[in-house]
């Protein structure tokens, strides 16, 4: 290895490091740690897909498929957007982008009650989504407590307030973009597990 490469690595390699910091960087090849990565991978990429089929629901009942459509109405509606900002690019820190999914997890699995409530023929796909996002942050929660990180502790029955919307066709587009954030959400958390996982 020439030495400008062996530089080009080392400036791509430490940032990251310092980044996650102890003691996850210990962990990169601890076998439990490895096995949560990849059940949880394979878990996530399970919500991803229920969420996809929820989109085509919404997509064939109410002819909503196009987010780009639909931008205009956005700024009408009370839709929470989850921050990512610790999971991707040089803001990546592992213990505060764990939380973040956690918190994010936590919002989603809220909001879909606006979603069962726009789809109640639905409700058994939409109810196991609610669950298996609770799950997924139960299974995250575990995993920082034996890393010995910090932990947030969140109430099981508490939920928040439904976004309001002024009209049905307003929930309609409501519901098209909490599922919407919701995959990109999962798209992202998909991406940071799967970087500790190769680390």
């Amino acid at each position: 290895m020439c030495a400008v490469t062996r530089v080009l690595v080392l400036l791509l390699w430490v940032p990251w490091q310092e980044l996650l910091g102890a003691p996850l960087a210990e962990l990169s090849g601890d076998q439990r740690f490895l096995i949560f990565l990849s059940n949880n991978l394979e878990f996530t990429r399970k919500i991803k897909g229920d969420v996809a089929a929820l989109q085509h629901v919404v997509c064939d009942t109410f002819q909503l498929c196009k987010e780009e459509e639909l931008l205009l109405l956005r700024q009408d509606l009370s839709i929470t957007q989850v921050p990512m900002e610790r999971c991707h690019g040089r803001g990546f820190q592992a213990e505060a982008c764990f939380s973040q999914i956690q918190e994010g997890l936590r919002t989603y699995q809220s909001s879909l009650d606006a979603v069962l409530e726009l789809l109640p023929g639905h409700a058994a796909l939409v109810e196991s989504l609610q669950l298996d996002a609770a799950n997924l942050s139960s299974n995250i929660q575990h995993q920082m407590e034996d890393l010995g990180l910090a932990t947030v502790t969140y109430p099981t029955e508490t939920r928040g307030p439904l976004p309001a919307f002024s009209s049905h066709f307003h929930h309609q587009v409501g519901s098209f973009f909490i599922l919407a954030d919701f995959q990109r959400f999962l798209e992202a958390a998909y991406r940071a597990l799967r970087h500790l996982a190769h680390l």
